[in-house]
């Protein structure tokens, strides 16, 4: 539940050929070099944070409202009116511009969902009631409460990378390619499994301790792996799960009395699923191209690799900013400093691609377009599909 795929790895502990190449081709990286040269770019801006996020889940909320009222009432009188006015006929016009308000409220709930990523590298001094501010505008109305993605910290354990102990990672690249279609076609179903999660497991959990642990092991994650198994909760962290998970509850009670009430329209819900379904895909091709995915849970990769396993892109900064906003573009960036805030991996990443000597392995993080390299990922997992095969796997 609350998932991002639904294959496992499958792989065992074995190096692979893609594993083996990418270590062959690992130089000296120097840190603390990268660190001073980016040195006064870890302080985060207030006047980055708020009026994005205020901007995106506002302007997308209105977005919704009005694709919603479209999709409900059809052509309204103020639509055909401006219809008229710039000579297009109303149903032509009414069509193009629900079309235009929903991939609107799309990429800007997308984009107001992403800050949760922030929120796990963010100090609460730092900006102080951001968290509580998104969760309330965001995090709970979506059904992601910020405790949801806590369990990102294990992705950035550098023994815990790419190893069962990190749920945002499975060796994609050298499993079969059924694996991909899965991870992206499970996007239908997350919408569902969160309201069972919030709806149904969380007033159970509040009776039951066998409930309690399974629930918060086992579906209580946004992550990769289905297999991952949480870590429970100290007493300080359940009384913000609680919190949080109560305030989901209330609210979709609320909204189920509502639609059988008759005062939310059924159709209204077909919306809801729509706009979600299409955010959680799109979000799942962005993490398919945030790293490579070539190893196959060991716990030895060197962080230089480990590195060179994620992925920037620097080139179409207003396309990439569409489909990998917050910052998400930088993603080897971000692995290398995780605390470096979403609005200046921009200029950190043009500061070390100036001054990095010519052979650092972080210049080999780029990659042109996602398109680019969701095509590599897709021949790898076929490559390996054949050599397994034909060969046993290697050692």
């Amino acid at each position: 539940m609350l998932t991002q795929t639904s294959t496992d790895r499958g792989q065992g502990n074995q190096a692979t050929s893609v594993e083996r190449t990418q270590s062959a081709h690992t130089q000296a990286f120097s840190i603390g070099e990268a660190r001073r040269i980016v040195k006064d770019l870890f302080r985060p801006s207030p006047w980055a944070y708020w009026p994005d996020f205020l901007f995106s889940i506002i302007v997308g909320s209105f977005c919704f409202m009005a694709f919603n009222r479209a999709i409900l009432i059809g052509e309204a009188k103020i639509v055909t009116l401006i219809a008229d006015a710039v000579g297009y006929h109303a149903t032509w016009f009414t069509g193009i511009l629900t079309g235009l308000l929903f991939v609107g409220a799309v990429l800007l709930f997308y984009r107001a969902a992403l800050f949760t990523h922030e929120l796990v590298h963010l100090k609460d001094k730092a900006l102080p009631g951001f968290r509580v501010v998104w969760n309330v505008l965001c995090g709970i109305p979506f059904l992601m409460p910020s405790f949801l993605y806590h369990t990102h910290v294990h992705h950035h354990i550098r023994k815990h990378y790419g190893t069962r102990e990190d749920g945002e990672y499975l060796p994609l690249a050298v499993g079969p390619r059924r694996n991909i279609l899965l991870y992206v076609g499970q996007s239908l179903v997350i919408p569902p499994l969160a309201v069972l999660r919030f709806l149904i497991l969380t007033p159970l959990t509040w009776v039951g301790p066998v409930m309690r642990k399974l629930v918060y092991q086992r579906a209580s994650s946004m992550v990769v792996d289905p297999t991952y198994i949480r870590p429970l909760p100290t007493h300080a962290e359940l009384r913000v799960w609680r919190l949080q998970e109560g305030a989901c509850f209330v609210l979709l009670l609320t909204t189920t009395i509502c639609l059988f009430v008759g005062v939310l329209p059924w159709l209204w819900l077909v919306n809801v699923y729509c706009v979600a379904v299409s955010i959680i895909t799109l979000n799942a091709l962005r993490t398919l191209g945030a790293h490579r995915y070539r190893f196959s849970g060991r716990h030895d990769i060197p962080f230089t690799d480990q590195l060179l396993d994620s992925v920037n892109y620097p080139q179409h900064p207003v396309t990439a900013e569409l489909w990998a906003p917050v910052g998400l573009r930088f993603h080897a960036l971000h692995h290398l400093f995780p605390s470096l805030p979403y609005h200046n991996l921009p200029a950190a990443h043009h500061k070390l691609m100036q001054e990095l000597p010519p052979d650092s392995p972080y210049r080999q993080t780029n990659s042109p377009s996602l398109w680019a390299s969701l095509l590599t990922l897709w021949r790898e997992a076929k490559e390996s599909e054949k050599n397994g095969a034909s060969s046993p796997s290697p050692t």
